[in-house]
């Protein structure tokens, strides 16, 4: 009965916090709703402005389905799920006799808040990047991966088109993640949150730009859009490119790979013509034998 209680309250929690966002009833700070909405506007802007392939369309093919996908990876599917992460910590946790700080590699409490923020993204980043690596690799997880490598087109909103079951594999290693810098997210933490989803959209944008010198530390529009090539060299085969938003474990562990900056890549992978253009299509892909 505890447990029921726990899912009830996070979900009725999480809603209540979501709708207060849309009503802007929480600091500007920390809604991510008109956060993200602003921070796509913005991106969206700039393409139109400033694209990268001229000849794409202002609404280019696939783009009302990844502003869907947007919102609900971001908002609507957290609200559903969180029940489900809070009550399945607590199990673990006790079964295990398990804090959040066991695993604790650094106490971030002896570092400023800036360098709090630097360690703790750099730290997420890098197993995110993992994760993705995994995603690639592992064929049961690259049946889901492979809705995200659907797009044919790229534009900023391409950010979000993910299969839910995405969000159920990177927690685990997010929490591992959290746990090694004492089991809390700094308290500026949505500083990070912001600044990765700005990332995140230039990474899928109609932009030409790699940052300059700093390409070798931060992902971008050129180096992520041949992550997304239908095709790569035999010694990649599994992909290439799996930068989060620093780019600098690619370039550390040679994974890299920029054959040109013409931004007329062909997108896709082997057999996605397979895959379902409709949400509901994919939102079960994965599940059936041959997918």
């Amino acid at each position: 009965m505890e447990n029921v209680e726990l899912f009830i309250d996070s979900f009725l929690g999480v809603s209540n916090w979501t709708f207060r966002q849309i009503v802007f009833s929480v600091p500007i700070s920390e809604n991510y709703f008109w956060g993200l909405i602003l921070i796509s506007l913005i991106v969206w802007i700039l393409e139109l402005v400033f694209p990268w392939r001229k000849n794409q369309k202002i609404f280019r093919q696939g783009f009302w389905l990844d502003i869907f996908y947007m919102f609900f990876n971001f908002f609507i599917f957290s609200i559903i799920i969180v029940g489900f992460y809070e009550v399945f910590n607590k199990i673990l946790f006790k079964s295990f006799n398990i804090r959040p700080d066991s695993l604790a590699l650094i106490n971030l409490n002896v570092f400023s808040p800036f360098f709090q923020l630097i360690i703790f993204f750099v730290i997420l980043d890098f197993f995110q990047w993992l994760t993705h690596i995994l995603m690639h690799h592992i064929p049961f997880l690259w049946k889901f991966h492979k809705v995200h490598h659907s797009v044919k087109e790229m534009g900023f909103a391409a950010h979000f088109r993910y299969h839910w079951m995405e969000n159920i594999f990177y927690k685990p290693l997010k929490v591992f993640a959290i746990m090694l810098i004492g089991g809390f997210e700094p308290e500026q933490a949505y500083v990070i949150h912001f600044f990765t989803i700005t990332i995140g959209h230039l990474n899928h944008s109609n932009l030409k730009f790699n940052y300059g010198p700093l390409k070798y530390i931060f992902n971008n529009p050129i180096l992520h859009l041949h992550h997304h090539a239908y095709s790569v060299p035999n010694k990649f085969k599994k992909g290439v490119n799996f930068a989060i938003s620093l780019s600098v474990w690619d370039y550390i562990f040679k994974t890299n790979y920029v054959p040109n900056s013409d931004g007329e890549t062909k997108l896709g992978y082997l057999g996605d013509h397979s895959m379902s253009e409709g949400f509901f299509g994919q939102l079960l892909y994965g599940f059936k034998k041959g997918d």
